[in-house]
Protein backbone atom coordinates (compact mmCIF):
# COMPACT_ATOMS: atom_id res chain seq x y z
CA UNK A 1 0.00 0.00 0.00
CA UNK A 2 1.22 3.57 -1.10
CA UNK A 3 0.99 6.51 0.51
CA UNK A 4 -1.32 7.62 -1.80
CA UNK A 5 -3.82 4.71 -1.25
CA UNK A 6 -4.14 5.11 3.02
CA UNK A 7 -7.49 6.46 3.17
CA UNK A 8 -8.26 8.81 6.52
CA UNK A 9 -11.84 9.12 8.10
CA UNK A 10 -10.74 12.77 9.43
CA UNK A 11 -9.80 16.46 7.81
CA UNK A 12 -7.46 16.56 11.11
CA UNK A 13 -3.79 18.05 9.55
CA UNK A 14 -0.91 16.80 10.57
CA UNK A 15 0.57 19.85 12.32
CA UNK A 16 3.82 21.13 12.68
CA UNK A 17 6.27 18.98 15.77
CA UNK A 18 6.47 22.23 18.70
CA UNK A 19 10.25 21.16 19.26
CA UNK A 20 11.51 21.08 16.21
CA UNK A 21 8.69 23.07 13.21
CA UNK A 22 8.59 20.56 11.06
CA UNK A 23 5.70 19.30 9.90
CA UNK A 24 5.47 15.26 9.97
CA UNK A 25 4.69 12.70 7.18
CA UNK A 26 3.05 9.29 7.51
CA UNK A 27 3.47 6.17 5.01
CA UNK A 28 3.96 2.31 4.91
CA UNK A 29 8.05 2.03 6.30
CA UNK A 30 10.58 0.71 3.66
CA UNK A 31 13.33 -1.03 4.40
CA UNK A 32 15.61 2.05 5.47
CA UNK A 33 12.94 2.46 8.32
CA UNK A 34 13.89 -0.49 10.66
CA UNK A 35 16.95 0.78 12.22
CA UNK A 36 14.78 3.76 13.49
CA UNK A 37 11.72 1.82 14.40
CA UNK A 38 13.24 -0.89 16.65
CA UNK A 39 15.14 2.21 18.07
CA UNK A 40 11.74 4.17 18.69
CA UNK A 41 9.38 0.48 19.56
CA UNK A 42 12.40 -0.17 22.03
CA UNK A 43 12.40 3.09 23.81
CA UNK A 44 8.99 2.92 24.67
CA UNK A 45 9.69 -0.84 26.13
CA UNK A 46 12.34 -0.03 28.07
CA UNK A 47 9.50 2.09 29.39
CA UNK A 48 7.34 -0.46 29.81
CA UNK A 49 5.14 0.57 27.54
CA UNK A 50 5.42 -1.87 24.77
CA UNK A 51 6.71 -5.10 24.02
CA UNK A 52 10.35 -4.98 22.52
CA UNK A 53 10.27 -6.07 18.56
CA UNK A 54 13.35 -6.88 17.26
CA UNK A 55 14.68 -5.91 13.66
CA UNK A 56 13.61 -9.44 12.41
CA UNK A 57 10.86 -9.08 13.74
CA UNK A 58 10.16 -5.81 12.04
CA UNK A 59 11.24 -7.33 8.80
CA UNK A 60 8.70 -9.63 9.08
CA UNK A 61 6.02 -8.03 9.37
CA UNK A 62 6.80 -4.40 7.79
CA UNK A 63 4.10 -4.25 5.51
CA UNK A 64 1.64 -4.20 8.46
CA UNK A 65 3.12 -1.15 9.86
CA UNK A 66 2.80 2.60 9.53
CA UNK A 67 4.80 5.44 10.61
CA UNK A 68 5.16 8.95 11.18
CA UNK A 69 8.59 10.61 9.89
CA UNK A 70 10.07 14.01 11.01
CA UNK A 71 12.18 14.49 8.18
CA UNK A 72 14.55 11.53 8.06
CA UNK A 73 13.89 10.15 11.68
CA UNK A 74 10.86 7.98 12.63
CA UNK A 75 9.01 9.20 15.37
CA UNK A 76 5.84 7.40 15.27
CA UNK A 77 4.67 3.76 14.43
CA UNK A 78 1.88 1.33 14.73
CA UNK A 79 1.20 -1.65 13.20
CA UNK A 80 -2.13 -4.33 12.37
CA UNK A 81 -1.77 -7.82 13.12
CA UNK A 82 -4.40 -9.94 11.87
CA UNK A 83 -6.13 -12.98 14.05
CA UNK A 84 -8.29 -14.22 11.80
CA UNK A 85 -10.56 -12.32 8.85
CA UNK A 86 -13.09 -10.98 11.43
CA UNK A 87 -10.52 -9.93 14.25
CA UNK A 88 -7.46 -7.42 13.55
CA UNK A 89 -5.33 -5.48 16.44
CA UNK A 90 -3.66 -2.01 16.48
CA UNK A 91 -0.52 -2.52 18.15
CA UNK A 92 3.29 -1.51 18.72
CA UNK A 93 1.58 2.68 19.01
CA UNK A 94 4.01 5.14 19.68
CA UNK A 95 4.88 8.79 19.45
CA UNK A 96 8.34 10.00 20.74
CA UNK A 97 8.07 13.25 22.48
CA UNK A 98 9.18 15.58 20.17
CA UNK A 99 6.45 14.31 17.77
CA UNK A 100 3.46 14.45 20.21
CA UNK A 101 0.87 17.20 19.70
CA UNK A 102 1.13 16.75 15.81
CA UNK A 103 -1.65 14.38 15.06
CA UNK A 104 0.32 11.58 14.30
CA UNK A 105 -0.95 9.06 16.27
CA UNK A 106 -4.26 9.49 14.98
CA UNK A 107 -3.39 9.46 11.62
CA UNK A 108 -1.85 6.43 12.37
CA UNK A 109 -4.26 4.59 13.77
CA UNK A 110 -6.53 5.64 11.06
CA UNK A 111 -4.68 4.41 8.53
CA UNK A 112 -4.70 0.99 10.61
CA UNK A 113 -8.13 1.44 10.51
CA UNK A 114 -9.07 2.26 6.80
CA UNK A 115 -6.41 -0.87 5.77
CA UNK A 116 -8.33 -3.35 8.09
CA UNK A 117 -11.44 -1.73 6.62
CA UNK A 118 -10.27 -2.01 3.04
CA UNK A 119 -9.25 -6.04 3.88
CA UNK A 120 -12.87 -6.46 5.09
CA UNK A 121 -11.40 -7.10 8.92
CA UNK A 122 -14.84 -5.78 10.58
CA UNK A 123 -13.46 -5.98 14.13
CA UNK A 124 -10.35 -3.94 15.83
CA UNK A 125 -9.01 -3.93 19.50
CA UNK A 126 -6.07 -2.28 21.26
CA UNK A 127 -4.64 -2.80 25.04
CA UNK A 128 -3.86 0.03 26.27
CA UNK A 129 -3.00 2.48 29.10
CA UNK A 130 -3.99 5.54 26.33
CA UNK A 131 -7.86 4.89 27.08
CA UNK A 132 -9.19 8.30 26.46
CA UNK A 133 -7.00 8.71 23.41
CA UNK A 134 -8.62 5.44 21.83
CA UNK A 135 -12.38 6.55 22.80
CA UNK A 136 -11.88 10.15 21.26
CA UNK A 137 -11.75 7.76 18.28
CA UNK A 138 -14.24 5.71 18.19
CA UNK A 139 -13.17 2.59 20.02
CA UNK A 140 -15.10 1.09 23.23
CA UNK A 141 -13.96 -0.42 26.46
CA UNK A 142 -14.46 -4.10 26.65
CA UNK A 143 -12.95 -7.08 28.54
CA UNK A 144 -9.85 -8.61 26.93
CA UNK A 145 -11.60 -12.33 27.45
CA UNK A 146 -12.97 -11.39 24.39
CA UNK A 147 -9.46 -11.67 22.47
CA UNK A 148 -8.09 -14.78 24.18
CA UNK A 149 -5.48 -15.20 20.74
CA UNK A 150 -3.94 -12.03 22.07
CA UNK A 151 -3.73 -13.62 25.67
CA UNK A 152 -2.41 -16.48 24.71
CA UNK A 153 0.04 -14.85 22.62
CA UNK A 154 1.81 -11.31 23.35
CA UNK A 155 0.52 -11.32 27.10
CA UNK A 156 1.97 -14.80 28.13
CA UNK A 157 5.26 -13.06 27.21
CA UNK A 158 4.74 -9.69 28.72
CA UNK A 159 6.31 -9.02 32.41
CA UNK A 160 3.22 -7.48 33.69
CA UNK A 161 0.95 -10.67 32.67
CA UNK A 162 0.29 -11.04 36.00
CA UNK A 163 -0.50 -7.39 36.98
CA UNK A 164 -1.61 -5.73 33.76
CA UNK A 165 -2.92 -2.61 33.60
CA UNK A 166 -3.84 -2.35 30.15
CA UNK A 167 -7.24 -1.99 29.41
CA UNK A 168 -9.02 -3.79 25.95
CA UNK A 169 -10.95 -1.42 23.65
CA UNK A 170 -12.89 -2.40 20.74
CA UNK A 171 -13.88 -0.64 17.34
CA UNK A 172 -16.23 -2.05 14.99
CA UNK A 173 -15.71 -1.04 11.68
CA UNK A 174 -18.68 -0.20 9.35
CA UNK A 175 -18.04 -2.59 5.97
CA UNK A 176 -19.77 -1.22 2.41
CA UNK A 177 -21.79 -4.14 2.01
CA UNK A 178 -23.32 -3.88 5.63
Amino acid sequence: MTQANLVYITDVELRPSPVTAVTPTIHKPTEADIPGLVALVNTYARRGDLLPRSAEQIRASLPTWVIGKLGDEVVACGSLLHYSPHLAEVRSLAVADVAQGTGLGRKIVEALMAEASGRGIPTLFALTRAVPFFLKLGFAITEKEFFPQKVWTDCSVCPLKDACDETAVVFKLVMNNE
